[in-house]
């Protein structure tokens, strides 16, 4: 690992002064991916400035009926409020989903944004990888890409975001509060997250020297009617093969109101539009679920050993719908 300057930051504007002196810096958040990747040779900052010692803002609901997560609030803290339990369950349990206890207790809401693809050859540095050598190109193409993106993708990358909590968050529609020199300004969560195009290294919208302060949920009140679906090798401690976040409202049987966001799939939380145009005003079944995860999946692309994701994503739509309009009574 390089050596590397370390500060701590009590408040956001003493965090971005100190990433100012380096320009190189990163903000230290759980660590959880951040301190791996530094360890890999693959992250080479000069300088940490620590976060974690920001006062949180906490878990606080807003005027609107909406609810405020502060960056800095824990994973564990967000999966077991009482308020994200009951209004948005299926952020909670895409929480509990992801990594450890252990792992969950460290990492922040802020880094967990942030946190970067687990795609082998992005951690293999005798790999080609656009992602962490822009240029060099993307020996996934061609290689063992199971875990791999089937939309969205490029032919500078196909890897795929990690986490589970921003699938959660992507269905629900959040607002990602960020604070630079520039002022404070919002990003639509579907807006956070980019796409690969031709340059993968760009993960998000948010500047270098911008620092993520807040995550606002909108108050949707369907969403106490939410899942979350993940699809996996094993049951504990693994990523995504598929994972859908679904919030519904059915009355008299017609879906009145649909989120639907799916992950490990693209190279960031994958918005269901094409699903939610369908599912939208129709009578709640299993052919309509179908015609839905036919929508959303016309446009998918397999590399080879991610194939199967095509249809495992459609069957993973159908199941949790089927769930869910069955616990409300529809069928």
């Amino acid at each position: 690992m390089k050596n590397f300057a370390y500060s701590q930051a009590r408040s956001a504007d003493a965090a971005l002064s100190l990433w100012s002196l380096n320009p190189n810096s990163k903000f230290l958040g759980g660590g959880t991916n951040l301190v791996d990747l530094m360890r890999e040779d693959i992250e080479q900052p000069d300088a940490l400035v620590d976060v974690t010692g920001l006062s949180p803002a906490g878990i606080v609901e807003l005027p609107d009926g909406g609810i405020s997560i502060g960056a800095a609030v824990r994973n564990s803290a967000v999966a077991n409020d009482r308020l994200i339990r009951e209004r948005y369950p299926v952020l909670s349990q895409a929480i509990l989903y992801g990594a450890s206890g252990q792992i969950r207790n460290m990492a922040t809401v802020g880094g967990n944004l942030m946190q970067r693809t687990r795609c082998y050859y992005f951690y293999d540095d005798a790999a080609k990888c656009n992602k962490r050598a822009p240029g060099s190109g993307c020996d996934a193409l061609g290689g063992f890409n199971r875990m791999h993106a089937i939309l969205g993708t490029s032919e500078s990358c196909i890897a795929t975001h990690p986490s589970d909590m921003c699938v959660a968050l992507a269905a629900l529609e959040a607002t990602v509060r960020v604070t630079g020199p520039g002022g404070e300004r919002s990003i639509p969560f579907g807006a956070f997250h980019r796409l690969p195009e031709d340059a993968p290294h760009f993960e998000t919208d948010l500047k270098p020297d911008e620092l993520i302060t807040s995550i606002e949920l909108p108050p949707l009140g369907f969403a106490k009617h939410s899942r979350y679906r993940k699809v996996r090798d094993r049951a504990s401690y693994a990523f995504a093969l598929v994972s859908v976040a679904a919030a519904l409202e059915i009355m008299d049987g017609t879906i009145r109101n649909v989120r639907l966001a799916l992950g490990g799939v693209a190279h960031k939380p994958w918005r269901a539009y094409q699903a939610e145009k369908v599912l939208t005003g129709s009578k709640a079944g299993i052919e309509t679920f179908q015609r839905a995860a036919e929508a959303e999946l016309a446009g998918a692309r397999g590399y080879g050993y991610n194939n199967f994701k095509i249809e495992l994503a459609k069957r993973t739509i159908v199941s949790v719908l089927s769930e869910m309009t069955e616990a409300e009574g529809a069928l």
